[in-house]
């Protein structure tokens, strides 16, 4: 099943979030009990080489891969669903024309202007046909995601959900809390900014498409959960390991 039809069904998908661009550490990380994972173009090293090379990895595993572009990069979005990538976060989406531009590079036609290109993205990769079904189904079978992460965004939101194409959002709580704060603060689990949270992810429901958040902790991903959100990229890949270390060593103190 794939993760639009998943999350479309209501259920919560609990994703990595990577950072590290090594295959081995992908091929770990995808014999998880995770049910997707998300390439960080943005803040984290991953570029188109390691999205083309390690997405095979996960749909190897059944499993969901999903990438965030860097700011503006909506031509690295078309790439990523040609490597095969589910579903793309696009960061500081602040207005409905960012929203459309956004997804005209995720849509093919009439919602977009994708380009068609010959990859693993669809059946028959590679050049060796049967595409038809892929393009009749792939404008439901993708995700874009547009971030909602600044004041001017959150402003913006009913339009930007409005906009076809646009198939849910995603909050950066991080950033959010900075702008939500005028600047004065970073913090992901701020109690100031539950009320305009759970503002997003309600109006999202009632329009129809998803919502997502990163967590940067478990009991952030139980919290946001609780506000709607069925999208949860749990910490980074980093933090797996560095996490899973401390636990091994802290266990031979007990």
């Amino acid at each position: 099943m794939s993760l639009a039809s998943r999350l479309k069904s209501g259920e919560t998908i609990y994703s990595g979030w990577s950072h590290i661009t090594d295959a081995f550490a992908m091929e770990a990380l995808s014999r998880t009990a995770l049910d997707a994972v998300l390439f960080d173009m943005q803040h984290g090293p991953h570029d188109t080489a390691s999205v083309a090379a390690l997405t095979g990895i996960f749909r190897s595993a059944h499993k969901h891969a999903l990438v965030r572009i860097p700011v503006g990069r909506f031509d690295m979005a078309s790439r990523a669903l040609d490597f095969g990538v589910e579903g793309v976060v696009a960061p500081m989406i602040n207005s409905v024309e960012d929203a459309r531009l956004f997804a005209a590079a995720m849509k093919y036609p009439p919602l977009g202007e994708r380009s068609w290109g010959q990859m693993r993205g669809r059946p028959g990769s590679y050049g060796a046909g049967g595409s038809g079904g892929y393009l009749r189904d792939v404008n439901e079978s993708t995700l874009s995601f547009a971030m909602i992460e600044t004041r001017a965004a959150y402003a913006a939101l009913d339009d930007i959900l409005a906009v076809d194409g646009i198939d849910g959002v995603f909050v950066g709580p991080s950033d959010f809390s900075i702008a939500w704060s005028n600047g004065q603060e970073v913090d992901a689990a701020s109690e100031a900014i539950i009320e305009p949270l759970t503002h997003i992810a309600a109006k999202t429901k009632a329009a129809g498409k998803l919502c997502g958040i990163y967590a940067a902790t478990p009991a952030l991903a139980k919290r946001f959960a609780g506000l709607g959100y069925t999208f949860l990229p749990l910490a980074v890949d980093t933090a797996y390991m560095t996490l899973g270390v401390q636990n091994i060593l802290d266990a031979l103190k007990d």
